[in-house]
């Protein structure tokens, strides 16, 4: 597996590669679980070779708080990465992906104004942006993004197709633990109390229909509701449990299929 922190290293293996051959690659941040493992395992299925990109970006992050805090867990972030027979791994400085100082961005005009767009601003202006730049640097004929964070794979797929980007754009399922809750890298901040919280509301919003009692039960187990709505046909919820915010979506459809389970 080669590593490379420049731009220009990668550049210069994407051009050894052999022009017929397949590229996929998967953004991540670092922290990677089972979740991100899925979007690899199915890159390399697809694909040739495949490229997995580890930066922390801070212009989608806007509580600073949230960013100091994002878990750090580069060696066994690698050493995942090896056990996967991933291909390459690009891990640029924030100086090279961002020497413009972010004076350049990618600002999408409606979608993003809702649900976490709404929550978070300017969170999707820096998400936009810096995978243009990884789609731009990667050259990849394939990218992965898993449907827990589904707004942000409507926005990349349509900005790609908006501005005309070669890069295919494919979503993955959510990958979940037995208990329903969605695999996420903020899980490792929760303690033991707050994990079974946090299993509550993957339980709450999957099984009650009406999205009054689903707000009804969350507030009973005070989960502080960052927004639970629902757009073409697909409930999106965003939570805090001890500061720590959790989103999950999926279609409503699934409500019907689980309604009488309950987590284990």
């Amino acid at each position: 597996m080669k590593i490379c922190q420049e731009i220009d290293d990668w550049k210069a293996i994407k051009e050894t590669l052999p022009k017929d051959k397949t590229l996929g690659v998967v953004m991540t941040m670092g922290a990677l679980h089972s979740g991100h493992a899925s979007l690899i395992k199915q890159s390399q299925k697809d694909n040739d070779y495949t490229l997995v990109s580890i930066f922390i970006n801070p212009t989608q992050f806007n509580d600073k708080k949230d960013f100091d805090h994002y878990p750090n867990t580069w060696e066994s972030d690698i050493q995942l990465l090896k056990s996967l027979n991933v291909d390459f791994v690009l891990s640029p400085h924030k100086e090279a992906l961002y020497h413009d100082n972010y004076h350049y961005q990618i600002n999408e005009k409606h979608f993003s104004h809702i649900l976490c767009g709404r929550a978070r601003p300017g969170h999707f202006d820096g998400v936009l942006t810096i995978v243009m730049k990884l789609l731009l640097i990667s050259g990849a004929t394939r990218a992965y993004f898993g449907e827990k964070d589904y707004q942000q794979y409507q926005l990349i797929k349509k900005m790609a197709e908006a501005f005309f980007v070669p890069t295919k754009i494919i979503s993955c399922p959510t990958v979940r633990e037995k208990t329903g809750l969605a695999l996420s890298s903020r899980n490792l901040r929760l303690n033991n109390q707050a994990k079974e919280k946090a299993i509550r509301f993957a339980h709450i919003i999957q099984t009650h229909h009406c999205l009054t009692d689903a707000i009804t039960q969350l507030e009973k187990e005070n989960i502080q509701i960052d927004y639970l709505e629902e757009h073409n046909q697909r409930r999106y919820a965003a939570v805090f449990i001890d500061g720590i915010r959790l989103i999950d979506n999926f279609p409503i459809s699934e409500i019907h299929m689980t309604q009488d389970k309950e987590p284990s």
